[in-house]
């Protein structure tokens, strides 16, 4: 590993050219990567580097990237994120109840990404320092798992950027008088009906 790389982040998914994609514009980020297309080589990966981070695909052949969650958060307390074609109730709902840090829905352009995974490294920094950091950290730093998904929603829905997704939640929150999370909540129940129905 580059003693100059921002961090180490595992990759997870079963198609190579979402893989191949993720991978070279993560390198480029500045990030060391290593990835793996299935969930078991994941999982060995995962023990033996220790990442700061993973991005899972959800439906894979074989352990799902649920699964995988599963083991990195119970056995190696590794963060991780999601990046899935489905938004549907069922799989938000599984996303939230495992603590995810971020939820992005595919096709996502590399230029998305980074920034999520930034941001998400950067909650997980301040949330493993435990003390406000020194110096002003910007809103989308260090949000927390329900509003970063309701951010995601947001930047998929209406080809948002990070930070705008994250004002206009802002503005709906304030102008309801709910706190930001109360608001991402409500967006997500919204978002979980509206997916229902139209099954």
């Amino acid at each position: 590993m580059s003693a100059t790389a921002k961090g180490t982040i595992l990759v997870v998914d079963d198609d190579r050219l979402v893989l191949a994609t993720l991978v070279h514009g993560l390198a480029q980020a500045g990030y060391h990567v290593i990835d793996a297309d299935n969930g078991n080589d994941a999982i060995l990966l995962a023990r033996e580097h220790r990442p700061d981070l993973a991005l899972l695909d959800i439906r894979m052949e074989g352990m799902s990237g649920f699964d995988v969650a599963e083991t990195l958060r119970d056995k190696y307390r590794i963060p991780f994120m999601f990046l899935s074609a489905f938004s549907d109730d069922a799989t938000v709902a599984q996303v939230k109840a495992l603590g995810a840090v971020a939820y992005l829905v595919k096709p996502l352009d590399i230029r998305q990404i980074v920034p999520a995974v930034e941001a998400a490294l950067a909650n997980v920094g301040a949330r493993r320092a435990a003390a406000p950091p020194a110096a002003p950290v910007p809103a989308p730093m260090a949000l927390d798992p329900v509003v970063a998904m309701a951010v995601g929603v947001l930047m998929h829905r209406y080809s948002l950027t990070r930070g705008a997704a994250l004002e206009r939640l802002e503005r709906q929150a304030e102008s309801e008088q709910r706190a930001p999370a109360e608001q991402a909540e409500r967006l997500l129940q919204a978002v979980e009906l509206l997916s229902s129905s139209g099954s």
